[in-house]
């Protein structure tokens, strides 16, 4: 699919993120105003809410927008997601017989401040990158025991916190926990030392179920996708994950971009995962490409200074695909609602620079990373900004998500003060 042209200019820019084939879906508000549905396009957005106030965008009875989130569109169903992404490319495509209408309602990114885009029902995080995977396995139980005996067989997955779920921009505060150095008889109740990011994409569901479904059904519910960064405390996640797994190294913050791309919009990017080494059960078998090409990157810049890129991978890289993880989600019959998210697991590649997390990057502290800054790092210091980016590009046109950015601020000095 070549570049659609739009009216509005700067959506023409094959190096913009946000051209007439993508039409990613936000919350923005500017001075003085309410937070607001808004499509992004080109540098503007295009305010939904307005838009459907003024009989632009009629859906249905009932008004879709009047709500500072997508889960009123999302619980309307496909048919209603498809009608929504025909009507706004009409309004906005090259030609268009309403552009005088609809111009007024453009609002330049750069005025706005964008909210989370969704209210977040539940959030699950799995373990689902054979790089990241064997990295990590390798590290703490050699190489001869990398993958744990289930791990090829299916997604493996921990309920997070969707409380902790913010958008893009938040600040992260260092967290406290409990660390146990083996040096050490007892643990300690301290700032984390090894504090982590994971380059992530995250799934939304659109569609709920209550019972299993299949990998082609779920591939349907999914509504699109973000960006996700699951901030990590390395030292308290060591200390507690046995026996049960990850708690509260992962409850500090998880990190989503702004826009959500909808999968209408990734469409042309699809591929397929990679082969198996071990046959899947059938309920969790391929049925068709249900991976994205889609290229990441993270990028660190310490206070008040350049930041520098220091990983490179391709969402195409996961063993299994989000419609995999939620399908396996269902089997047991556990309930899937709107707005519920899913975070791929880290995204690395099968090079150094391929690795979607510092635990990766540096090996464990061991080979720390360096800079262009000259400065080096084995994981996060108090005032670094990580930023994670993604684009599928096409045919003279680029699909983003927006950047999902935050900056580390030191622990507090006492967690308990009021």
């Amino acid at each position: 699919m070549p570049l659609m042209k739009s009216w509005v200019a700067s959506a023409n820019d094959a190096n913009h993120p946000f051209p007439l084939n993508n039409l990613p879906y936000g919350v923005f508000s500017t001075e003085g105003t309410e937070p607001r549905c808004g499509v992004a396009i080109g540098d503007m957005i295009l305010d939904v809410s307005a838009a459907e106030a003024e009989g632009l965008i009629t859906l249905g009875d009932e008004p879709l927008f009047d709500l500072p989130f997508w889960n009123p569109l999302m619980e309307q169903g496909p048919a209603v997601w498809a009608a929504l992404r025909e009507r706004l490319t009409a309004l906005l495509a090259k030609g268009s017989k309403e552009q005088d209408k609809i111009e007024p309602l453009l609002v330049p990114q750069a005025e706005a401040q964008l909210h989370m885009p969704f209210a977040v029902s539940e959030f699950t995080d799995f373990y689902a990158g054979k790089h990241h995977a064997t990295n990590v396995g390798t590290m703490f139980r050699g190489p001869e025991n990398a993958l744990p005996p289930n791990w090829l067989h299916i997604p493996i997955g921990y309920n997070g916190r969707a409380s902790s779920v913010v958008v893009s921009g938040t600040d992260i505060r260092r967290p406290w926990g409990q660390l146990k150095s083996p040096d050490h008889d007892r643990p300690a109740f301290l700032p984390s030392r090894r504090f982590d990011i994971e380059l992530e994409m995250g799934a939304i569901v659109g569609t709920p179920s209550d019972g299993p479904i299949t990998v082609q059904e779920a591939d349907d519910h999914i509504f699109g996708y973000v960006l996700l960064n699951d901030w990590s405390a390395r030292d308290i996640q060591a200390w507690e994950y046995q026996p049960l797994g990850p708690f509260q190294a992962k409850a500090t913050a998880t990190s989503i971009s702004p826009w959500i791309v909808t999968k209408a919009a990734l469409d042309p990017f699809r591929c397929d995962t990679p082969p198996r080494e071990v046959e899947l059960l059938d309920h969790l078998k391929d049925c068709g490409p249900m991976l994205y090409d889609i290229e990441l990157e993270v990028t660190m810049a310490p206070e008040g200074k350049p930041a520098s890129t220091i990983a490179r991978t391709n969402y195409k890289e996961m063993y299994y695909s989000s419609a995999q993880q939620l399908a396996h989600h269902t089997t047991s019959g556990c309930p899937m609602n709107v707005g519920d998210l899913l975070g791929s697991g880290t995204i690395s590649g099968p090079t150094k620079d391929s690795r979607g997390s510092l635990l990766e990057l540096s090996w464990g502290g061991k080979e720390p990373i360096t800079l262009e800054t000259g400065e080096t790092r084995s994981f996060i210091e108090d005032g670094d900004t990580l930023t994670l980016k993604g684009a599928a590009r096409g045919d003279g046109y680029t699909i983003g998500f927006g950047d999902c950015t935050g900056t580390v601020l030191p622990a507090l000095e006492d967690p308990y003060a009021r």
